[in-house]
């Protein structure tokens, strides 16, 4: 019975670790999603006078839902930009709790922030807001965005988790210390 707690240990932390990649590769599609609708408009405005409909509705549209994912996907890493000043100078335990208190309140505004766009998302529902050309709801669009979010909290509440009860399973990307 031992034997078995530490493996289903391993594969909840996998399967915490594959949700995880998971967000990152859908941040990473979205982000492709847009370049293509970008480049795919310019392409056919600059050199066959023509446009996609509703190009411009969904350009802002994943745009936003891209910048929701992004989030998601920056959280848990800690990719984001930060100021650290303070951070450094501070002991060990200094730092851990530094960090256990930035995360506390990161994962409050993105909460707040996932219920006021989950507001959104039903009051634009509720609303019948459509595309301009093609006359889609827009709804959709709001609630994959919405779903980013949900992401993030959940991304935040896990590396809140390991902040506080499990450090070591949050090892410093070697590329992103590099680069600093």
């Amino acid at each position: 019975m031992t034997a078995a707690r530490p493996r289903r240990a391993a594969f909840a932390a996998n399967a915490m670790d594959r949700f995880i990649d998971s967000i990152e590769l859908a941040a990473a599609a979205f982000i492709g999603i847009v370049a293509i609708d970008i480049f795919v408009s310019v392409l056919l405005r600059y050199f066959f006078g023509a446009s996609i409909p509703d190009s411009y509705d969904f350009g802002r549209l994943l745009l936003g839902i891209l910048i929701f994912w992004g989030i998601a996907a920056t959280s848990y890493r800690g990719g984001h930009i930060t100021v650290d000043l303070i951070w450094a100078a501070a002991s060990p335990r200094g730092k851990r709790a530094i960090d256990v208190f930035a995360t506390l309140v990161l994962l409050f505004v993105v909460t707040v922030q996932t219920v006021m766009l989950f507001d959104k998302v039903r009051s634009t529902r509720a609303d019948h807001v459509l595309t301009f050309d093609l006359h889609l709801p827009t709804w959709p669009f709001f609630a994959v965005a919405w779903a980013g979010d949900v992401s993030a909290v959940i991304l935040i509440a896990v590396r809140t988790w390991r902040l506080i009860f499990h450090p070591e399973k949050l090892t410093p990307d070697p590329i992103a210390k590099a680069l600093e």
